[in-house]
């Protein structure tokens, strides 16, 4: 193979990279948020037996979880192609599978229509969210770190997870533009199927974007060197075992921290602060915000001084805000539960900018997108999947102390991983 065929410069616009990556994760998360508010606000009502309100939240709150254990599920499968066939044909399959269990979500009928019937498949279909999600992510990562010019993994690699905060401000704006324009009623009977059924629209979106690009100069040189594995997934384990337990473990306070913020939060602001959902809705967006100017910050801090050291800050912060949390979220001052919800989004930004880029770092390339996402959605069925259930139950029984403790805990083993993951960057080769 020539020298020219090594260094030829990437097939792909900057332009071109950087929107495919950030339009399919803010469809992905838009379509996972819209469930995420769902499961608080309707679903309890909708596909479980009366009774018991409170049950009925944490069982739907159980079916919010069952994604986080598909996601792992989903990077074994779409990475083992992502690592084989190409990040370009994986990505659109991702989308896809993500999209369709989505629409179909919003045609689902309820308990009182085909009883017991109705949680299973509301599950089902959760299960085919997390599917996609746990191929997309690491895709999208990859998509923009493979093409980034030396010196701008980090910047480029916190384009996909904008995706985060734009596609949580798109859901819940869709949720108060219902709640604005529809009566309780009319929401509850048919109008919180709309952003469902209409996240069609942006998959076609997505999908015209993805078919545009080409494949990564990174997993092209691979395939030129025939430096492909047969089976990606045995490889992550036979060799990087030790990686995917440190990146699982590096990005746990990360999920814990953001499914506090926003699924746990709402719940408990509007059930037992008294906060009207409008209110509270829009008190995330503000803090939402503060979560997007959180992670150029910290993706700054990747390029100039390693993503590990950006997230260790993170991670310290996390622990002191877990400290003062309760002080923070109390019923009647909504002034003061923005600042607690400004804060933790602020953070949770600093810790999220890097942190696909940092996942990526890990692994060698012929299983980088089997690694990377493996360790990104192993770390939410540890760190998400159960954070609403947890906190909800501690805030019951012992106070929102314990929450926050809960969270600094989560932090702390978080940043003891980091520390040692500076090892493995620097000896393997692999920043």
């Amino acid at each position: 193979m020539s020298v020219a065929a090594v260094s030829a410069p990437p097939a792909n616009s900057t332009r071109r990279v950087l929107l495919a990556s950030l339009v399919g994760t803010t469809i992905e998360f838009f379509d996972f948020y819209i469930y995420a508010t769902a499961a608080v606000l309707v679903f309890p009502t909708l596909f479980f037996p009366a009774g018991d309100a409170s049950a009925a939240r944490l069982q739907s709150l159980a079916t919010f979880a069952v994604a986080f254990i598909a996601r792992p599920v989903g990077s074994a499968v779409f990475g083992h192609f992502g690592d084989r066939i190409g990040r370009k044909a994986t990505l659109v399959a991702a989308l896809l599978t993500m999209g369709i269990s989505t629409v179909t979500i919003g045609l689902l009928p309820g308990y009182a229509q085909i009883g017991v019937w109705a949680p299973a498949l509301l599950a089902l279909c959760r299960f085919g969210q997390g599917l996609g999600l746990g191929g997309e992510w690491g895709g999208a990562v990859l998509l923009a770190t493979e093409n980034a010019p030396p010196g701008k993994r980090a910047w480029y690699g916190m384009f996909p997870q904008f995706g985060a905060p734009l596609g949580f401000l798109l859901s819940t704006s869709t949720f108060l533009l219902l709640g604005g324009v529809l009566s309780d009623a009319q929401f509850i009977a048919w109008g919180w199927r709309i952003p469902f059924i209409a996240s069609a629209l942006l998959v076609l979106v997505g999908l015209w974007v993805r078919l545009s690009i080409t494949e990564t100069p990174d997993f092209q040189r691979a395939i030129d060197r025939a430096e492909r594995v047969r089976l990606p997934l045995r490889t992550v384990f036979s060799r990087h075992a030790a990686e995917v337990v440190l990146g699982t473990l590096a990005t746990f306070a990360t999920f814990a921290l953001f499914y506090l913020m926003t699924v746990w939060a709402l719940g408990h602001g509007t059930a037992k602060l008294g906060y009207p959902k409008e209110e509270f809705l829009l008190l995330q967006m503000a803090g939402i915000v503060f979560f997007a100017l959180g992670i150029p910050v910290s993706a700054r801090w990747g390029d100039r001084g390693g993503t590990a050291p950006a997230m260790i800050i993170a991670s310290a912060c996390i622990i002191a805000f877990g400290l003062c949390f309760a002080p923070l979220f109390v019923a009647g001052d909504a002034l003061r539960v923005l600042v607690f919800l400004a804060v933790g989004f602020f953070f949770m930004g600093l810790t999220y900018g890097p942190c696909g880029t940092l996942l990526s770092q890990l692994y060698p390339v012929q299983v980088r997108y089997t690694g990377a996402s493996l360790s990104f959605n192993l770390a939410g069925i540890l760190g998400a999947a159960p954070a609403p259930y947890i906190a909800t139950t501690l805030a019951e029984r012992y106070g929102l102390a314990a929450v926050g403790a809960y969270l600094a805990v989560a932090a702390a083993i978080s940043l003891g991983a980091l520390v040692v993951s500076r090892r493995y960057l620097s000896a393997g080769g692999k920043a």
